[in-house]
């Protein structure tokens, strides 16, 4: 028998779900068979969707030889530091993901992520540390694809993760706003909203109209053209959803492609682009985060703008292409 009782960065999460990262070498099918017959939450059966809450004490059935074999130790990969850091406080941290770099790992690669750099980083300023957290692990609350740059969000403890991402699913809470330039000179701003569907097979996405028959996700964008010069405008972007390539397929739908997006741009200008700058991926960048509204514990964040310039290629490429004639 094993005694466990919640810490902050254990409270307000699903017993199933706390069990499954304190067990992480058990299958499900051995959990929920440990919720039904050995743990007693406070001296009482609970059930997998029961929430824990701070101080609640667990109590566990089993050996400590069996803890031992269920867990598996953690291995934390160390990441040399590459982001740099846009704001941060006890709650949050929000850095530049700078281009080429994932933010969580994939079969291509598993170490150098953004989310393993981060956690390195935490370690070393002390605000993280692993050996005394049985679960808990700082974590991003949006993500961005490897070669769009900009502004990730990410949660230092439990609570603040946990409201982060509620804040993020709630529509206004989180403005984002991204700077893109595309092909064609967009004059007016545009109020995109339709459905998607998405190939898994090719990872790409499809657009189609709110009327069709089918059971797509809804997709909303708006966008604002800055600049417009020689057949390109410089965009803002506002995400109203956050659906994968949203940005790069529904500019593609409306007529303006994303420069040097491979998947779903001009491919004759991206050649011409390519030859004349070296852009070969998507020129897209994440630079405004606005906390229009923010709950507890980071209430404190109404009303803050982030904001994370281009980076020198992208500004040397922008400022090519475009001359100083603003439109608002």
């Amino acid at each position: 028998m094993i005694k466990l009782v919640i810490t902050e960065n254990e409270e307000n999460q699903r017993l199933d779900r706390f069990l499954k990262k304190y067990f992480s070498g058990a299958s499900l099918s051995y959990l929920y068979k440990l919720i039904r017959k050995d743990i007693k939450i406070n001296g009482k059966r609970g059930k997998a969707e029961t929430i824990l809450n701070l101080g609640d004490e667990l109590t566990v059935y089993i050996s400590e030889d069996e803890v031992t074999n269920l867990q598996k130790s953690k291995k934390l990969q160390h990441s040399k530091k590459q982001f740099n850091i846009a704001y941060e406080d006890e709650h949050i941290l929000i850095v530049e993901k700078p281009f080429g770099l994932l933010v969580h790992g994939d079969q291509t690669e598993k170490k150098n992520t953004l989310a393993n750099q981060v956690v390195s980083y935490l370690i070393e300023k002390g605000d993280y540390r692993p050996r005394i957290e049985r679960t808990f692990v700082p974590s991003p609350v949006n993500r961005l694809d490897r070669n769009t740059t900009g502004l990730v969000i990410f949660g230092k403890n439990n609570r603040a993760l946990q409201t982060l991402n509620q804040m993020i699913r709630e529509k206004d809470c989180v403005k984002k706003y991204y700077l893109t330039i595309v092909s064609g000179e967009l004059k007016q701003e545009i109020h995109l909203k339709d459905k998607m569907s998405k190939d898994e097979k090719s990872n790409k996405v499809t657009v189609h109209k709110l009327s069709d028959a089918m059971d797509g996700k809804i997709m909303e964008t708006i966008a604002r053209p800055l600049q417009y010069a020689n057949g390109y405008t410089l965009v803002e972007i506002e995400l109203v959803t956050g659906r994968t390539h949203q940005i790069r397929a529904h500019m593609q739908k409306a007529g303006y492609c994303v420069i040097g997006d491979e998947k779903y741009g001009n491919a004759k200008v991206n050649r011409e682009l390519k030859h004349r700058f070296g852009l070969s991926t998507q020129f897209l960048h994440a630079y405004k985060l606005y906390f229009n509204d923010a709950y507890e514990p980071v209430k404190y964040l109404s009303g803050k703008e982030v904001i994370a310039p281009l980076s020198s290629y992208m500004e040397s490429i922008k400022k090519d292409l475009f001359v100083p004639k603003r439109i608002r």
